[in-house]
Parts: C-alpha cells; structure tokens; sequence
C-alpha cells in the first residue's frame, strides 16, 4: 500500500497515523506538508490526520480546506483515489465539500478525551473490510467539534444509501445526529470518522482493536 499523511500547521497526530499504516502495510507512508500543491505518483491512500490545523481559526478545518494540497486531493478523489479524514481530517473534508454535513460543538460544549464504542455499519468498503458486519470496537474521542450535523434531506440520503460507515453504541457522547460517528462517500472511496482508529495499533499502548482498518486498507490494495 502506498500512502501519505498530510501535515498541516497544528495537526499533531500524522505520527501516529504514520505508524499504524507502516504497521498494517509494511510500507512507510509519505508525510506531505499542507503546502505542497502534487501528491506523489502511483499513491493509493491519502490521510488527513487529527490534531487542530491553524488552531482551529474561524471553523475547525475550514482553513486547512483552503490549503494549496487540497486542490490536488479533490483531484485525486475525483478520479477515483482513497481519502481517509480522522477527527479534524473529518472536518476539512467536511468544509473541503469532499463529504457532506459539519462537525459542531460537542453537545456538552465541553472537549472529550475518552474511549467510545463503535459499530460498523457496513463492511464493504476498503475502510472497513477488515471488521465482519456489525462489529462494535473501543476507539479514542479527542475532540470539542465532533457533534455531527447535516439537513434533513442529506441524513435521509445518507442512510437511504448506506453512507453512514460507523455509529456510536450505547452512549452519543458528542451529540452526533443518528449517533454517525463516520461517514464514506457514494463511490465509497472517502471516509471520515471522528474517533481514533490510529489509537489502537499497538498491544503496549491501547490494544489493538484499530488496527482492521488499517489492514483491512492494506489487504485492499494489494488484492487491487
């Protein structure tokens, strides 16, 4: 699997990311910096990480949107390419227009840093084959803009045609609406999730219950 990682001024968890691709793929993936405006050739994955690009000014993600990469991101998926958006990559492909909604303050107005449960809702895509259908797994909340929002006619959409990929169980702690903790696009080529699947990579430090997407992501593209 070839991929790469965006750096944006503030994200903090490309690292991370970084590492549980390596883990699943044995690859390292390329680290792009927000201001490159080419993606390299022959990429089979982009991720945009968490962490707060630009301090999160005026609307999480809205500036990193406007960043010169994403021009070449919006390129690549729409010929097709994979986009992956975790926490605040969810919201600037959310404000990128690359999926629909926004991301609002939590319902409790207040930042959460704990464990959630999630469950697949489907498992047909590159981002969730290596979970069996409804599935549930512990993964990390770290953020205050996670509150998930959309239109009336855009959550009818959503769940008419199985765009919503994760959902919280049990407790919605953030507010989403439906409790969708992810969503892909309709080629289901672009996910983004709020929670952190890159949390659970490694035995020593959080289990591993993350780690099947980003295997199920390198048994993908090496069966392509």
């Amino acid at each position: 699997m070839k991929s790469a990682v965006v750096v944006f001024p503030g994200t903090n968890r490309e690292r991370d990311m970084a590492i549980a691709l390596e883990r699943a793929s044995g690859v390292t993936p390329a680290m792009l910096w927000h201001r490159d405006t080419s993606l390299p050739a022959g990429l089979d994955l982009v991720v945009l990480p968490g962490g707060f690009s630009y301090g999160d000014y005026l609307r999480c993600g809205a500036m990193a949107a406007q960043s010169p990469i994403m021009a070449a991101i919006r390129d690549f998926a729409g010929r097709g390419g994979h986009v992956l958006g975790v926490c605040n990559g969810f919201q600037m492909l959310c404000e990128a227009g690359l999926l629909p909604g926004a991301l609002l303050k939590n319902a409790s107005l207040r930042f959460l840093a704990q464990d959630c449960m999630l469950r697949v809702e489907r498992a047909d895509t590159a981002f969730t084959r290596g979970f069996e259908q409804g599935a549930e797994f512990r993964a990390t909340m770290a953020h205050g803009d996670g509150n998930y929002f959309c239109d009336a006619e855009t959550l009818a959409r959503l769940e008419g045609e199985r765009l919503v990929a994760l959902r919280y169980v049990g407790a919605n702690l953030n507010g989403s609406l439906g409790a969708i903790a992810g969503v892909v696009s309709p080629n289901l080529r672009v996910m983004g999730l709020m929670p952190h699947p890159e949390n659970g990579v490694d035995p020593l430090v959080g289990g591993v219950e993350g780690l099947p997407m980003f295997a199920g992501l390198a048994g993908a593209f090496a069966a392509a």
